[in-house]
This record gives structure tokens, sequence and C-alpha cells, in this order.
């Protein structure tokens, strides 16, 4: 069981490592509104992680990536969120064209549970983390361990490790806070992270399986 933990540990760093759309989201969101903001989006990203291996531990993840029908559906409505996250950073960047580049910009407070819940949309969101979970966690599982409640407490490992990732992912945006509040730089980082996650959102929607 040691074994097995270290090496699903290990894994689930590579694996929060890899740059996606929640990576775009939360760091967009910790220099628009701050650190608080940028962790509760994370706690909402790691109850997603939960929510997906507990499916993959009760079959539905299974269901996902056996039915075309399923999965192409979530994979549109994913495509959707994603763009339309995307067209609204573009939007704001927009809007802040209007400030000059020599002032600060001033971080925007916003609701922890909103924050949350954009976190848990971008996961839930994403077809490929459902697939994923259903292919990746039952590796680890050591014989003769109950398969079920074993997934169950592997999702969790999995979501602990996200939130080690990504809390250290917004605590580097808070010390370049000096950097990010300045208008033209803010502006720059919207447009980038709303290009980004309209191509994320593009190539979800065009993707076959």
């Amino acid at each position: 069981m040691v074994e097995s933990l270290v090496a699903f540990v290990g894994a689930a760093f590579l694996i929060a490592m890899a740059p996606g759309p929640s990576t775009v989201v939360i760091m967009r969101k910790s220099v628009v509104s701050g650190r608080r903001a940028g962790l509760a989006t994370v706690v909402g990203n790691e109850a997603g992680v939960v929510a997906w291996g507990v499916a993959a531990a009760l079959g539905l993840s299974a269901l996902l990536a056996a039915s075309r029908l399923a999965y192409d559906g979530l994979r549109v409505v994913g495509a959707a969120v994603l763009v339309y996250f995307g067209v609204r950073a573009l939007w704001q960047a927009r809007r802040g064209a209007a400030v000059g580049d020599g002032a600060v910009a001033e971080v925007v407070p916003e609701s922890l549970w909103r924050c949350f819940r954009l976190g848990l949309v971008t996961n839930l969101a994403n077809p490929k983390a459902g697939v994923f979970a259903v292919s990746f966690l039952p590796q680890f599982v050591p014989a003769g361990w109950p398969v079920l409640w074993t997934l169950v407490a592997f999702s969790v490992v999995w979501a602990l490790v996200d939130l080690v990732w990504y809390a250290g992912v917004v605590w580097l945006v808070g010390l370049a806070r000096r950097v990010f509040e300045r208008p033209g730089v803010r502006r720059r980082l919207e447009q980038v992270s709303g290009v980004v996650l309209v191509g994320l959102g593009v190539r979800l929607a065009a993707e076959s399986r």
C-alpha cells in the first residue's frame, strides 16, 4: 500500500504541474481578485477532482468513457464554458484599456463562493478529467484492497496534491502582485488568458475521440 501511495502521489504531482484550463482560471482569478479569491477557486477545482474520482469509483466515469453521446454532450458544454470565460477575460482587458499604464489597478474583491463555483465548473466541464480518472486511479489500487473505498481515498489524496500545487501557484502570483497590479501588465494577462481559454474551448469542441 505504501509503495502504491508513493507512486500515486508522484504521478499526481506530475499531472498537477501540467498546465490546463484550471491553471489559467486560477492564475487569472488570483491576479484580478487577490489570493483569497485564488484559493477559493483552487478549493472549487479540487471539489471537482474529488467528484470525478468518486464518479470513477462508482463507475460513472466508465459510462462517460464508453458512451460517445454522453462524452460529446459534456465536451460541447465544456467547450462553451471555456469560450465564455475566455471572451469575458478579453472583454475585461478591453475595458481596462482605458486605464493609464502608469496607474495602479485595484484588486477587485469578489465573492469567495462565486470563485469556488468558478473552479468547480471549470473542472467538471472537462470530460477529459472524467475519462482520465477512470483510467488513472485504478492502476494504483493494491491487490486485495476494496476497490470502491480505495478509489475514493485516492481521489481525496489526488485533490490534496492538486491543492498543494495550486496553492503554491497562488502564493507565487501574490509575490508578483506589484507587477500584476500595473494596468498594462494586467491587461496583457487578461488578453493572454482570454485567448488561451478560447483556444482550449475551440480545441475541445473540435476534437474527436
